[in-house]
């Protein structure tokens, strides 16, 4: 059963393995995910289930639509402020207002982060793609620019897809294959060893790893 539960990224660490080494990791907050509906084949085209996570503060519940609210109240659970699907092969081990916590994950060797990573606002082409730039001496009037993009020959126009300026990052990235570290069921916290994407108190989505984790020898 693979189910994709929804977490807050709380910021990095690191912790020490029964050799002594050092290991950086990233702390995952994820409070228990509720099912807020179940979709069927008969009825919806497909299986699948809706997660919604996070409690709505109750000085925030003005801010939940009518629409929402009617949905939370038909399925018997508090307002949440995100919701999310996750498709599965049957529905049938799964009722509304099932919870999954991070103990989903106590057995999960390597799991899969997906979150929006950073935005870094409108770039050059040094930082956004890793140009050489020019020559950092007094007079060189190429220090930071991305050189010729085009030609006066045929076709004499620049070619679409080329790397240049432009925004940088706010973009969804999966990190796949970050190995559990820690499942801190009382805390409702997962630690994975390296980085996630997104800042701090970003919302990322923890899922167990689709690709088969390679035997390395360290």
């Amino acid at each position: 059963m693979t189910i994709t539960l929804m977490g807050k990224k709380r910021g990095m660490t690191r912790l020490f393995d029964e050799k002594g080494n050092n290991v950086v990791c990233t702390v995952i907050s994820a409070e228990p995910n509720v099912i807020a509906q179940i979709k069927r084949k008969d009825t919806d085209g497909y299986e699948a289930i809706q997660l919604a996570a996070f409690k709505v503060k109750p000085s925030k519940t003005k801010n939940v639509t009518k629409p929402l609210q009617g949905h939370y109240k038909k399925a018997g659970i508090e307002p949440r402020v995100h919701v999310a699907e996750t498709r599965v092969e049957s529905t049938e081990a799964f009722q509304v207002g099932q919870e999954f916590s991070v103990a989903h994950f106590a057995d999960v060797g390597y799991v899969d982060i997906t979150g929006v990573s950073k935005g870094k606002g409108y770039q050059g082409v040094i930082k956004r793609h890793h140009f050489a730039g020019g020559p950092a001496s007094h007079g060189s009037g190429f220090h930071r620019h991305g050189g010729s993009t085009g030609m006066r020959s045929s076709p004499g126009r620049c070619l679409p897809g080329q790397k240049k300026a432009g925004r940088m990052g706010a973009d969804v990235v999966t990190t796949q294959n970050l190995r559990v570290v820690k499942v801190d069921e009382e805390r409702q916290v997962i630690v994975v060893e390296g980085a996630v994407p997104g800042p701090v108190g970003g919302l990322v989505y923890i899922a167990k790893a689709k690709k088969k984790q390679s035997s390395k020898k360290k």
